[in-house]
């Protein structure tokens, strides 16, 4: 079985070749901890939950290693640890700000059916690994001080650039970094800057006298080098972070250990948009995985992320999520109780191409009908291929406890109910009609008449 990657270096699907087989390596940037995590943060957790897991398949659990780490030191966190404890020290206040929100993005991933990484290391807790690199940055003559701050002096990577393949004026425009008269040239970015009154403060390297901090992108090269060396097999995150996050990155990394690359591969899952539009609290279409757990299990979470290629933008809808659950509904009764079987080849073939999920749960979907009719290595199958991408984790009763009522519906009593009505609509007999719609909306049941007939979901 061979596996294939979307790079977005190279922007090619190549064939993934570990650079060592018994230790293939695998960094994703994971949450800053200010806030709880939203729908959008939950995609790039599932998609490399699932890369994860096939890998482990392929080379064996105890050869892969994870890594995501936690960003505990940033100015957003700063922002909200003043906003909500404004009567506490800040950095007390941080404290409790990110003991929160990270309690809370790890059990909002447990429940998404995400295995834990192998590590998850705390920027707080790395500090001396980024002074480090800060130094060999400077020594090479990539870095320079200017006061108090230590930048990276972009035009000494004469490769600056390659990841995003961005004009050299839309870098500049769109580096997100301060504006300073002190800075060589308009793209260098922030390595260590000095902290303000009450930030969190530490000693600053190159012998700079006032305490400071690290900047956002080098915590991430020091923690990948920490765990995984100074080259490893994948790196991963959201498209969003492709500039200038990952491209500062590569350019940190690269300088400092005089490498030819930094990942032999960068993966990134596409944009999430809710109902067709940006998510914003503006928009009031803000959702956080928390809030909807509270109205759907994870499993159904994750597979109606899973319906849509990682590559590709995701329109989230509630539609999506009331069909993840009818499907998931069924497959728990045909499979919930099965002893895992062999794995599907097809669904293993979907994943092997560059994590093609939609055509792996084509693939279930196959099975299922199998199932249907009786066939009970179908089943057995489906329960194993399900676990594999992290679905069918419960027994049946155990699923049933998350819907009770959801489990109570006789799909071939509404497929019923709803062509009688069609039928006393065809006559004109309303009153039947009404009955009829009445009687499936005590059974939990919304009906939905549209040009190419008449559609049910399950009342929320």
């Amino acid at each position: 079985m061979e596996l294939k990657l979307y790079d977005t270096l190279t922007r090619q699907k190549r064939v993934f070749r570990p650079l060592d087989p018994a230790n293939v390596r695998m960094y994703v940037c994971g949450p800053t901890v200010y806030d709880f995590a939203h729908i959008g943060n939950a995609r790039p957790v599932i998609v490399f939950d699932v890369l994860f897991r096939l890998l482990r398949h392929l080379y064996g659990a105890e050869h892969v290693t994870y890594v995501r780490n936690v960003t505990d030191v940033d100015d957003k966190i700063n922002a909200r640890a003043a906003e909500e404890y404004p009567d506490l020290p800040l950095n007390e206040a941080i404290r409790k700000v990110t003991e929160k929100t990270d309690k809370q993005f790890h059990e909002d991933v447990a429940a998404l059916g995400c295995l834990p990484p192998t590590f998850e290391p705390r920027a707080t807790e790395h500090i001396a690994a980024m002074r480090e690199l800060i130094e060999r940055l400077l020594a090479s003559g990539n870095a320079y001080v200017a006061e108090d701050n230590v930048l990276f002096n972009v035009p000494s990577d004469p490769d600056y650039g390659q990841l995003s393949k961005r004009p050299l004026d839309e870098m500049i425009a769109g580096a997100r970094v301060e504006v300073a008269p002190y800075k060589r040239d308009p793209r260098d970015f922030v390595l260590w800057k000095p902290s303000k009154p009450g930030e969190p403060a530490w000693p600053s390297p190159a012998g700079i006298k006032t305490p400071g901090r690290p900047g956002w992108h080098i915590e991430c090269s020091a923690m990948s080098w920490k765990y995984l060396g100074e080259m490893f097999d994948i790196h991963g995150g959201g498209i969003d972070l492709v500039f200038p996050h990952h491209e500062d990155e590569i350019a940190q990394s690269r300088c400092a250990f005089h490498t030819p690359m930094m990942a032999n591969f960068w993966v990134h899952n596409g944009f999430l948009q809710v109902e067709g539009e940006k998510m914003a609290k503006s928009a009031g279409n803000f959702v956080t995985i928390y809030e909807l757990l509270r109205d759907w299990p994870g499993e159904v979470i994750r597979l109606a992320m899973l319906q849509t290629h990682y590559h590709q933008p995701i329109n989230w809808t509630n539609a999506a999520l009331r069909e993840a659950q009818r499907t998931l509904d069924h497959w728990y009764a045909l499979a919930g109780d099965v002893a895992p079987g062999l794995f599907c080849a097809d669904l293993l073939d979907a994943l092997a191409d560059d994590l093609n999920t939609p055509k792996a749960i084509a693939a279930l979907h196959e099975l299922r009908a199998e199932a249907t009719k009786g066939a009970k290595p179908a089943a057995a199958s489906l329960k194993a291929s399900a676990q594999l991408v992290g679905l069918l984790r419960e027994t049946a009763a155990g699923w049933a406890a998350f819907r009770p009522a959801s489990s109570a519906i006789n799909e071939t009593e509404v497929a019923d109910l709803i062509e009688a009505r069609n039928a006393a609509r065809k006559s004109k007999n309303f009153k039947e009609s009404d009955r009829i719609r009445d009687e499936l909306a005590k059974m939990g049941v919304v009906l939905k008449d549209t040009k190419d007939g008449t559609i049910w979901e399950i009342a929320r």
